[in-house]
């Protein structure tokens, strides 16, 4: 039998070396519990040092852990929060920021390729109901998501729009960070300017699509923003009696840039795919391809044999004989593997020069 290529999400993928070596050494030390190690302790000092000032970091367990509680903290049960339709809290996290805020509401804005624009949310808190107010939800809270669900990257200065409505109404921002490594790869930015610095208040910083076994954190960069975090963390069962194991992966992971170096290989691989896959006549790519997921529409017969052939994605939505894909490469995804996928492919389909390239 064929190995085995998993593109079906980086969440797929093993755990990086140096993730691994330190679970392995905290796993043989006895140390205080609920955040008392030196692990958590120096994971503080590692995120001061990256986002270059102080702030406050939480380590949680799950993506979806670290989006509900954050929302929660900034939103009461009344509140609304506004995000994108496609965003993963709106359609993946099985409503717990609602449940974890005690009612609240996801208010939904549309926009091109993942991403709303400043003007979409200004128009938005603008143009309410005449109600009086407390005849509809409050708004409490606004949320991007960086890479977006399409994998598609806000810039700097689209964040800092966004900001700037935020604090004209407000309202605090949210980041849903879980595949902001990507994005900062792909844009060569430093985090601190494509997040606080553009008004960012509140991080849900992701690893776990990028080589942690399983650890996220909530960021805050305003201190009076999480007031009550840790209460709301102990409550929704995740604060950990022996949380150094979520801090011994997440120091390793953010010092010496050992993040980005894991997300430049998802990115790298997933330009590669994507450049061969933009010279089969057949194959639509329907996104530009920034990070590290790729989007097309293909003949449903190579989805077939794609899949027989031991290349594992997630497809959907056929219709005339199409059907459409995602790929996501992850940071341990090979040239060789890239080449295979795309030979089987060749194989089964005509190639056409005509096509550019994707840039990235």
């Amino acid at each position: 039998m064929e190995k085995v290529i998993n593109l079906a999400s980086d969440n797929t993928a093993g755990v990086a070396p140096k993730i691994i070596s330190s679970l392995i050494k905290a796993a043989n030390v006895s140390t205080m519990p609920y955040g008392e190690d030196p692990y958590t302790k120096k994971l503080q000092l590692v995120a001061n040092e990256i986002f270059e000032r102080e702030v406050l970091i939480y380590p949680v367990a799950t993506g979806s852990a670290a989006n509900a509680l954050a929302l929660a903290t900034v939103s009461p049960p009344y509140g609304q929060v506004f995000c994108h339709a496609q965003s993963h809290i709106e359609e993946d996290e099985c409503a717990a920021p609602e449940f974890y805020i005690g009612g609240g509401k996801l208010t939904l804005l549309d926009g091109e390729n993942g991403k709303f624009s400043a003007t979409n949310l200004r128009d938005r808190l603008e143009n309410h109901s005449p109600a009086p107010s407390v005849h509809r939800a409050k708004p409490a809270v606004v949320s991007i998501t960086q890479a977006t669900e399409l994998g598609t990257i806000y810039t700097a200065d689209e964040i800092l729009e966004i900001s700037e409505v935020c604090r004209s109404n407000n309202l605090p921002l949210h980041m849903d960070g879980a595949r902001l490594a990507n994005a900062i790869v792909a844009t060569g930015a430093k985090i601190a300017d494509c997040t606080w610095r553009v008004g960012v208040d509140i991080l849900s910083l992701g690893a776990t699509k990028n080589g942690v076994f399983a650890a996220e954190a909530v960021v805050f960069f305003d201190a009076s923003k999480a007031a009550d975090f840790e209460f709301r963390r102990k409550r929704g069962g995740h604060l950990f009696s022996k949380l150094r194991f979520l801090s011994s992966q997440l120091v390793p992971y953010l010092e010496k840039n050992y993040w980005i170096d894991l997300a430049e290989n998802s990115n790298r691989r997933a330009c590669e795919l994507a450049q061969g896959l933009g010279k089969i006549k057949s194959v639509t790519l329907l996104a530009e391809v920034q990070t590290n997921m790729i989007f097309l529409q293909m003949p449903a017969k190579l989805n077939d044999v794609l899949k027989k052939k031991n290349c594992l994605f997630y497809s959907w939505g056929e219709k005339d004989g199409m059907i459409f894909a995602r790929f996501v490469t992850s940071f341990n995804t090979t040239k060789g593997e890239v080449a295979r996928v795309l030979s089987i492919i060749q194989s089964a389909e005509p190639v056409t020069k005509s096509k550019k390239p994707i840039e990235q």
